[in-house]
C-alpha cells in the first residue's frame, strides 16, 4: 500500500483551492572567508601578471610595459585602500620600503627620476615564474604565505627569492596584496 504525505497543498489541491507558489528564496552569503585555492590562484595571477609586464616591454616598450604595469598594480595591489606594506627585492636606503603606488610602479618598470635606483624588476626577460609555498595561514578575510619564488629568465638562469605575502579578500570578493617582502636568501 503506497504512503502518502499530507502536506497543506494536498488538502488545498483536493478542495480545488490555490495557494500561492512556493519560490526560492533570495540567498545572500556574508562569508568573506579567503581560502587556500583563492590564495594560490592569487600568487599564480602575480607571477603571470610579472610575465605580462615582461612581454609588454619585449612587444611595446616602457610605454606599453608602463601600462600594463599599472594595472596590475591596481588589480592585484590594496594601494587604493591605503598604504601598502611593499619591501622589493632589489630595494634598499631611504627607498627600501614601497608603501605607496608609485613607489611599486617604479619598482617594477623604472623610470621614475623619484627612484633613481630603480631598473624595473618587470622589464627583465623573464620567462617563468614559480611560487612554492612553505606556509599558508588562513584567518577569516586575510592570508599570509610564506615561501619563494623563483623567477626564469629569457637565457634560462633561475633566480629565486624568499617571499611574504598577506593577502586580504574585499567585500565584492577579490583578492590584493597588502603586504609584500621579498629578499634574496641569506648568503646570495
Amino acid at each position: 500500500m503506497a504512503r502518502f504525505r499530507i502536506t497543506p497543498a494536498l488538502p488545498a489541491l483536493l478542495l480545488g483551492l490555490a495557494l500561492p507558489a512556493e519560490a526560492a528564496p533570495a540567498v545572500q552569503v556574508l562569508n568573506a572567508n579567503i581560502t587556500e585555492s583563492e590564495v594560490v590562484a592569487a600568487q599564480k595571477g602575480w607571477c603571470e601578471a610579472l610575465l605580462k609586464i615582461s612581454s609588454a616591454y619585449a612587444s611595446g616598450g616602457y610605454a606599453k610595459a608602463k601600462a600594463t604595469a599599472s594595472a596590475v598594480i591596481d588589480q592585484a595591489y590594496a594601494y587604493q585602500f591605503g598604504p601598502v606594506a611593499f619591501k622589493p627585492t632589489l630595494a634598499s636606503g631611504a627607498q627600501t620600503f614601497r608603501p605607496t603606488r608609485a613607489g611599486a610602479l617604479a619598482y617594477f618598470v623604472g623610470g621614475d627620476p623619484a627612484f633613481p635606483n630603480d631598473k624595473g624588476f618587470a622589464i627583465k626577460p623573464w620567462r617563468r615564474c614559480e611560487v612554492t609555498n612553505q606556509v599558508i595561514q588562513l584567518s577569516g578575510s586575510q592570508a599570509i604565505t610564506m615561501g619563494n619564488v623563483s623567477f626564469t629568465d629569457a637565457s634560462g638562469a633561475t633566480t629565486t627569492v624568499d617571499k611574504t605575502w598577506s593577502f586580504v579578500k574585499e567585500p565584492d570578493g577579490s583578492i590584493r596584496i597588502v603586504l609584500h617582502h621579498s629578499s634574496l636568501p641569506y648568503g646570495s
